[in-house]
């Protein structure tokens, strides 16, 4: 009976830690990159969004909002390989720029970068975005926009974006989101308010499946199309097999060189002519006619 309980105890054992393994992996593998259903504040935070000042290249469709700064390899990762492919599927991605605080004293961002907020918060100019992330950060100077230090005006705008993200980051917060870049926020086909810190590249096909995008896009962004492939060219084979031989093109002499002389073409050597014999004279008859 003793052995019936120890061995029944280290069976139980057994099962609670296979059971603890199994709901640590599916949470480290695949729950926690799933998005957060916001239930709570939706009102509040969809407010939020629509005063924001954010810029898109268009496409239409279902809204998805993008927070992050320039300097997030992350958002720019996330920019470059997956907005292709939520315009495939019919949505609208929206960027909403802010410049971090400073950080016990020390700047996080450049004054060009606070210059650049400022003006994309004022004017939500796409062409002024895609050139900005288009330019490295350590080589973008903001020529020929306003600065926003030292003008009252435009530092305003920076703080509000700050705010913006503060806010934002708060009220998510209730839901259980601990806020990372790109923070990512849209509706679902049923209608229901979702939101992802999608820092990790696994996270983003769960963005895809909600909203219906494919998971490639080809070469003019359609879903699943790629471009066509040359057509391969067979040679000629001769009956016995073989290839032909190709045509090879005649190289000139290079400039300034002298061609080689070509050997002459062997003759054969005439035989002189021989003399022609001459005709034998006819044999005249002697007999006269009288």
């Amino acid at each position: 009976m003793r052995r019936f309980f120890v061995w029944s105890a280290l069976a139980a054992l057994i099962g609670l830690l296979l059971a603890g393994g199994g709901y640590w992996a599916y949470w480290n593998f695949h729950a926690r990159f799933q998005p957060v259903v916001i239930t709570e504040n939706q009102a509040e935070i969809q407010a939020l969004l629509d005063e924001a000042s954010w810029v898109s290249g268009g496409g239409g469709g279902e809204p998805l909002y993008i927070v992050g700064y320039r300097d997030s390899a992350a958002m720019a990762r996330y920019e470059r390989e997956e907005v292709a492919k939520l315009r495939a599927g019919g949505v609208e991605a929206r960027f909403i720029l802010f410049a971090r605080p400073d950080r016990e004293g020390a700047p996080q961002s450049t004054a060009a970068e606070r210059t650049t907020v400022a003006e994309l918060w004022l004017s939500r100019d796409w062409g002024l975005y895609q050139r900005w992330t288009a330019t490295p950060a350590s080589a973008w100077t903001a020529a020929g926009i306003p600065q926003a230090d030292n003008n009252l005006a435009r530092s305003a705008v920076v703080d509000a974006s700050r705010q913006f993200v503060d806010r934002l980051s708060e009220l998510l917060g209730g839901a259980g989101l601990q806020t990372r870049y790109p923070l990512i926020i849209w509706r679902d086909r049923e209608g229901f308010l979702k939101a992802c810190a999608c820092s990790d590249s696994r996270s983003w096909a769960f963005i895809r499946d909600d909203l219906g995008a494919p998971d490639s896009v080809g070469a003019q962004g359609v879903p699943g199309e790629t471009p066509p492939m040359p057509e391969a060219i067979s040679p000629d084979i001769g009956p016995d097999g073989s290839l032909p031989y190709p045509n090879l093109p005649t190289i000139p002499p290079a400039e300034g060189t002298v061609p080689a002389p070509t050997a002459p073409t062997p003759t054969r050597p005439t035989e002189p002519a021989q003399p022609r014999a001459a005709p034998k004279a006819e044999k005249q008859d002697d007999t006269t006619f009288y």
